[in-house]
């Protein structure tokens, strides 16, 4: 049961093109925002769709593969797991800020 703790899957689409950062070492990392999308019928039998919103981090080898083939748009798969964290902006304001660091990727289609 221990690998089920803690584990993401989700299917969307980039909202963004991805944020490829490079550290001093030459370690990168990626970053974007996902949208998954969901659907249900409200009292009065109308379809209401929402999209939900995830902050999506890649690192190690995967970063190569976003960088060269993972565009805006573009419908993929992710498995992570939810990481937490919290930092201060520049007027001391506390911010909190949920992400997924995703360890499998699968390119689903294009745009």
């Amino acid at each position: 049961m221990n690998t089920l703790r803690n584990k993401v899957q989700l299917i969307g689409r980039l909202g963004q093109e991805p944020e490829i950062i490079t550290f001093k070492d030459g370690n990168k990392m990626a970053k974007f925002s996902m949208a998954t999308d969901d659907s249900y019928k409200d009292k009065a039998g109308n379809k209401v769709e929402r999209a939900y919103w995830h902050n999506i981090v890649i690192t190690g080898g995967l970063v190569k593969v976003v960088e060269n083939y993972v565009n805006k748009g573009q419908e993929i798969a992710i498995e992570g797991k939810l990481t937490n964290r919290s930092y201060e902006t520049k007027t001391g304001e506390k911010r909190y800020l949920t992400e997924i660091m995703a360890n499998e990727l699968l390119l689903m289609g294009n745009k």
